[in-house]
């Protein structure tokens, strides 16, 4: 995959996941040679740079002792954390009253998904230059025998002037775009087999952007192109706090063929 497409795709990664957690003050993508690639928008290059040489001598060490997974420095100002994901190495930084785990579980899954999902995508290299092969087809020979035809002159017309257009005002539709959330299970006796919950900050900002008008279902896609339409209520408690999850019953789950802690896309419907 082009370099440029790659990078562009995991920066806007890399900006969703600051959305999704705002504890979240900075957070880039580097490989194993230093060579940085993707950052926030908000993530100056020269602090990367620094941040990159202050982890390549504790890296460097760690390689000496078999590698390293994961790495987390903790002050009274926020954290670090650096995660060694497909051959590169993912690092955020926090702030002081950053839930760690849950921004481990958002970071991890999310970037993971996506280098796997950009690995797979190879499209074909785009031909610019002409093969050694291609000939520049020659000018045709003049016969100076010919008389050269004499151009004739034709009457200047003026142009008509079109009708001026009345200008239609541009109508404007505020569309959601899809919220990347991690499918958390849900049982119970009265648990609804065709509805979804979402926690209700999440179901606000969806209608705000509605113009209030109330969502009562939403469309759920995985990474993989399954999809289905169904029926959403707020969330009343959930195992991760229920900030960037969806709970999902199990036949919901069968439909879509996913399971618990995979990232999927979810947006309303609005008619």
């Amino acid at each position: 995959m082009d370099n440029g497409l790659y990078s562009f795709a995991l920066k806007n990664t890399l900006d969703e996941i600051r959305n999704l957690c705002p504890d979240i003050t900075n957070a880039f993508v580097f490989r194993e040679n230093g060579e940085i690639t993707a950052a926030d928008e908000n993530t100056p290059q020269q602090n990367i740079v620094h941040i990159i040489d202050y982890f390549e001598g504790l890296l460097e060490k760690a390689e000496t002792m078999g590698g390293i997974e994961q790495i987390t420095i903790e002050s009274s100002r926020g954290g670090a954390n650096v995660s060694h994901i497909d051959n590169q190495y993912l690092v955020t930084i926090t702030s002081e009253n950053a839930d760690k785990n849950y921004v481990n579980m958002i970071t991890r899954t999310i970037v993971t998904t996506v280098l796997k999902l950009l690995d797979k995508i190879s499209p074909a290299p785009l031909k610019n230059n002409p093969t050694e092969t291609e000939t520049t087809p020659e000018a045709p020979v003049k016969n100076e025998e010919e008389p050269a035809e004499q151009p004739i002159d034709a009457p200047e017309m003026e142009e008509a002037e079109p009708p001026e257009q009345p200008i239609k005002p541009e109508i404007t539709h505020h569309e959601p775009t899809p919220n990347q959330l991690i499918v958390e299970d849900i049982q119970g006796l009265l648990v609804a087999s065709d509805t979804v919950r979402i926690d209700k900050e999440t179901l606000l900002q969806w209608q705000e952007l509605c113009e209030d008008r109330k969502i009562e279902e939403v469309e759920v896609e995985t990474f993989g192109g399954q999809s289905t339409r169904c029926k959403v209520k707020q969330m009343k408690n959930s195992k991760q706090g229920g900030k960037g999850i969806i709970q999902m019953p199990q036949r919901i789950r069968e439909i879509l063929e996913t399971k618990e802690g995979e990232l999927v896309r979810v947006k309303p419907i609005v008619e």
